[in-house]
């Protein structure tokens, strides 16, 4: 690939109009930004592109398994602490990275533990046996009530609007009564459908008119009901972002609908949060830690194949290294795209699932930058920002003052995945840094005078998106069937990628080995 302009790098990752606002402060040099560019193993993983035929593994070491997983992120590890915990002793996790977790991942410095992905859990409905028993056996919620240190501590949302922070995610500074109006109507929109959209997502209602709602977009729908405040679209739009990597005009209306109404009660309230200093990588880590000398990092699965004595699965090492994997049953718990090159021979459609690329920085603070407006909270929204602000990892430990660490999101929402994907992937530290801080000091002027260092997290492929037609006229719904002895569990199966489904998947792909 050809070498990127800074402009061409922005304007991949965050839109022209926004790229030219960066661009347009230009300042004397300053003390360069220091830091580490990290990610997952792309060059590895890319061996997938072109393997190595079958017949490389001809003189490879042979071990035996029950249950191979393949794949240690959310979806895998929870197959695994399923089957442990239903008996199923035999088993390995095989995964690509040196560590656990996925785009649950998490790092640590001397100050705090941190996340690198995913950073908080709605707590669970009662109905979700599986996921409650997991929090309780973490002391995450005790007598179906969340434990204090877990629930997100107050205050827990603001948003920079205007030169000024006010509480809370809706910028209610200056609002319109119709503005408030069609607030609180699109509200009881939501709580009208609490009992269609659950989570997990299979146990959401198939009624064909609420199917119908695919086939449209999110600001459509939005549109055909009358609605047109720029406040609740702003709203909107930040959701899809937030949860979905996706614009709202590009997102399925079914999957919007189902981000609102899944997490609500019947008056519209949603489910409280949980979350820790890592985020998610305190859930993954519990999982992982379950497993012990069942876990085989660094292997690639490059093959993957049921024959008579089992399923073969063909693992390959950073060092050349190979070794082949006998299982009786195997669980696929990668996204589909690669689960289509791992099988080629089941011809695995990839319709319908697509995957989006984000950027992820941990900015290092020595103290905290002033703002003007009210105080810290954990998340931390820019109104006219196409990043989703920061959280931060020291707050649910209630230190609001000396250093800590901010985790800076930005969804890569353009239609073309791949030419963000390209941008993100070839730029350097300096230009991903830069636009970070030059995102933020717009609310917090003074940052450079406390940051110590910023490191970046390029997710090339960090989450699926349910794009308008996802569900494909319900076939979503029995994307994670099993193909003989092979059995599949991903977040990719439902298009919308949380926490609770890819558990939801790798429990259920669990179940359906036991059962066979």
């Amino acid at each position: 690939m050809g070498s990127l302009t800074r402009r061409e790098v922005l304007t991949a990752l965050v839109g022209a109009p926004f790229a030219g606002t960066l661009l347009s402060c230009e300042r004397a040099p300053e003390i360069p930004l220091e830091g580490e560019l990290l990610g997952p193993s792309e060059s590895f993983g890319h061996h997938l592109r072109d393997p190595l035929p079958v017949s490389a593994w001809a003189n490879a070491p042979t071990r035996r398994t029950e249950v191979a997983i393949v794949g240690g992120g959310p979806a895998g590890l929870s197959a695994a602490w399923r089957l442990l915990r239903r008996g199923q002793q035999d088993l390995r996790v095989v995964e690509l990275e040196p560590r656990l977790g996925g785009t649950s991942a998490s790092g640590r410095s001397a100050v705090t533990p941190f996340p690198w992905g995913a950073h908080y859990l709605p707590l669970p409905p009662a109905s979700n046996h599986a996921l409650r028993s997991l929090l309780q056996e973490m002391g995450a919620i005790d007598d179906a009530r969340p434990a204090e240190e877990v629930l997100v501590r107050e205050p827990d949302e603001r948003v920079f609007y205007q030169g000024y922070w006010y509480p809370g995610l809706y910028p209610y500074a200056g609002a319109s009564a119709d503005d408030l109006a069609q607030l609180a109507r699109f509200e009881a929109r939501v709580a009208s459908l609490v009992d269609a959209f659950q989570i997990p997502m299979r146990l959401s209602s198939r009624a064909p008119e609420l199917l119908a709602l695919d086939e449209i977009d999110a600001e459509r729908w939005l549109r055909d009901l009358g609605f047109d405040s720029p406040r609740l679209f702003w709203l909107c739009d930040y959701a899809c972002r937030d949860d979905y990597g996706l614009r709202l005009r590009d997102t399925s209306a079914w999957a919007f609908l189902f981000y609102w109404a899944s997490r609500a009660d019947a008056e519209g309230e949603s489910a409280p949060l949980l979350t820790w200093p890592e985020g998610n990588g305190a859930l993954v880590k519990h999982l992982g830690d379950a497993l012990g000398d069942r876990q085989k990092l660094r292997r690639l699965a490059v093959h993957v194949r049921e024959e008579a004595e089992g399923v073969r699965v063909l693992l390959a090492g950073p060092d050349g290294d190979r070794e082949v994997l006998v299982a009786s049953r195997a669980i696929l718990a990668v996204p589909r795209f690669v689960a289509r090159r791992l099988v080629p021979q089941l011809e695995l459609t990839t319709e319908g699932f697509d995957q989006g690329a984000w950027l992820v920085a941990n900015l290092h603070l020595q103290n905290r930058p002033p703002g003007r407006g009210v105080g810290p909270a954990w998340d931390n929204v820019l109104y006219d920002s196409p990043s989703l602000g920061y959280v931060v990892a020291t707050h649910q430990r209630g230190r609001e003052t000396g250093p800590t660490v901010w985790t800076y999101y930005l969804p890569l929402c353009q239609r073309d995945p791949r030419e963000s994907r390209r941008a993100l992937l070839e730029a350097e530290h300096e230009v991903l840094a830069e636009g970070a801080v030059r995102d933020l000091e717009r609310a917090h002027p003074t940052l450079r005078q406390h940051l110590g260092q910023i490191d970046i997290w390029r997710w090339g492929h960090a989450m699926t998106r349910p794009r308008v037609g996802f569900l494909r006229g319900g076939a979503r719904f029995h994307a994670g069937a099993p193909r003989g002895r092979i059995h599949f569990a991903h977040s990719d199966l439902s298009g919308v990628a949380i926490f609770e489904e890819a558990f939801d998947h790798g429990v259920r792909a669990a179940d359906e080995v036991m059962a066979a």
